[in-house]
């Protein structure tokens, strides 16, 4: 049927937001409002003449609230065929009338689970019944029936029906019902996830739920065909929730390197400002303020620094923006709480670059957990936060590091974190100076990392982001000029590494855990 006049409404909902109107200008097309319990009361409160359900149905509701709309006199009313001249038999022999409109919305499961304090109780007593088996009972029907479960879609309807007579598009009630569909879908999976996954880290089965965001205009490759999703309840602060002020659409190699540089710059307290190059840190720094963070980075590494993504943990300022200027440095995307007026201002005049907003930050350990797809699965974990307090570390050379070493060996440590495996992180002042990234043999990472670092190997410290099954990675930062190292430890060679170490008047601490990064 293409188009189809409301006579009748059914109107039951949790959040009550524009309803009141949306029955007043119903109303206005003379269509009769079947309500229920709390959305009865506040609608009569309204001045809107209301017809209550029991005196559809003939049956009180009952069980505080649990049996109401389930009955045939509704669900026949959603359900009959209009293009069939028995069903419409049938409903005039049984009393059935005809409902053309739904507005129903659930009770807020999802909102009151993920309250840390909620009990099983109140999860259960949130679980809606009537509402998602009335919602798919017009759904079904949307041949007939249009379906409201989001109060952002009335005016779109009355709007509708102003420009019909009163009748609703065949278009449009697919498209309500394709809604209802996704709706009551996540609402089954959440609960399923809190009724099955309850008290357990990995629960037998996951379902997941995400939006898309948009279609990019390819992937990795040109030949390759992308879009961005989100998680349905992405948290503030996040990559998937910042807000573009600047600049053409990300990539999903943006995305990517996006992502890793706003997870490394979240690692520190102090101002710090990480510039990534296809998902590696070419420059890591903090600094006494962002200004002298980025300065430090970007002297990490100027040549890979440049069309990279950077990140900073602190408001941009307007005297950033200028530095970077200075140094006539072209940024892919930056990403960082938020920025000054006037560093906005200035940022703007670059066409090319791409500005994020994500109005917070959230820590490593807020994270919880994180997934990966892998051809027909997923792998699941809980993201890499581990305590790294200093008095947990053991110092096993014979040369105790100094307090300046060791504030050095901690950034370091943390730095080496966001470094794809193997990998060797060069430190002086906070900051890198020689990074090896992802090198299938680590002592060609330490190579690479003391060939980048160049005259500023002398004096600095070494990460390592798992233990080194040789001495000969120690060997080449030390014989450089490197004079203190952090790793896990582990190794069953860690004698001939600690006595490498020794030989050279080294200081080597043992962290007792690693940071893969693959």
């Amino acid at each position: 049927m293409e188009q189809v006049i409301i006579r009748r409404a059914l109107v039951s909902v949790s959040d009550k937001t524009g309803v009141v109107d949306l029955c007043r200008r119903l109303s206005d097309y003379g269509v009769e409002i079947i309500s229920t319990g709390g959305t009865a009361k506040a609608l009569a409160e309204a001045g809107l003449q209301v017809r209550p359900i029991d005196d559809v149905t003939g049956f009180p509701e009952m069980m505080e609230g649990r049996v109401k709309t389930l009955h045939p006199r509704v669900h026949g009313g959603l359900l009959a065929r209009r293009d069939k001249p028995d069903h419409l038999a049938q409903a005039e022999e049984h009393g059935i009338g005809l409902i053309d409109l739904v507005v129903v919305n659930l009770y807020p499961f999802e909102a009151t689970v993920a309250r840390p304090d909620v009990t099983l109780e109140q999860a259960i007593e949130n679980i809606d019944i009537g509402g998602p088996s009335m919602l798919r009972s017009a759904a079904k029907n949307f041949d007939a029936v249009t379906v409201l479960t989001d109060p952002a879609d009335y005016d779109c309807v009355i709007a509708e029906m102003s420009a019909t007579g009163g009748a609703t598009t065949y278009e449009t009630r697919k498209r309500l019902a394709v809604k209802v569909f996704g709706k009551t879908s996540a609402y089954d999976a959440a609960i399923f996830a809190f009724l099955c996954g309850a008290g357990q880290a990995y629960p037998p089965e996951l379902r997941l739920r995400l939006e898309k965001v948009q279609n990019l205009r390819y992937g990795e490759n040109p030949h390759q065909s992308a879009a961005f999703y989100r998680w349905a309840d992405a948290p503030q602060h996040s990559l998937a929730t910042a807000e573009q002020l600047h600049g053409k659409e990300l990539s999903y190699n943006n995305i990517l390197d996006t992502d890793a540089c706003w997870g490394a710059v979240a690692e520190f307290l102090d101002p710090a400002c990480v510039i990534v190059k296809h998902t590696n840190p070419c420059g890591t720094a903090i600094g006494a303020d962002i200004l002298v963070a980025y300065e430090k980075a970007h002297a990490s590494d100027p040549v890979s620094a440049y069309g990279g993504v950077m990140a900073f943990n602190r408001d941009v300022t307007k005297a950033v923006v200028e530095a970077i200027n200075e140094r006539g440095q072209f940024v892919e995307v930056m990403i960082a709480p938020d920025f000054d007026p006037d560093a906005l201002e200035l940022l703007q005049q670059k066409q090319n670059i791409r500005l994020l907003r994500t109005g917070g930050i959230r820590r490593p350990a807020e994270r919880g957990t994180e997934m990966r797809s892998v051809e027909g699965g997923m792998l699941v974990q809980t993201v890499d936060t581990v305590a790294e307090e200093r008095a947990e570390m053991k110092v096993v050379t014979k040369r105790e590091p100094t307090h300046e070493e060791w504030e050095q060996l901690l950034f370091a440590w943390k730095a080496a974190k966001s470094v794809k495996s193997n990998c060797i992180l060069l430190v002086k002042d906070y900051a890198s100076v020689g990074v090896g990234a992802g090198q299938m043999s680590r002592v060609d990472a330490a190579k690479i990392a003391v060939e980048k670092a160049a005259d500023n190997v002398a004096g600095s410290v070494c990460a390592s982001d798992a233990y080194m099954p040789f001495p000969d990675s120690l060997e080449v930062v030390g014989d450089a000029g490197c004079v203190a190292v952090i790793q896990p430890g582990g190794s069953v060679r860690d004698a001939q590494a600690i006595a490498a170490a020794d030989a050279r008047g080294m200081t080597m601490v043992f962290t007792g855990h690693r940071h893969f990064r693959h």
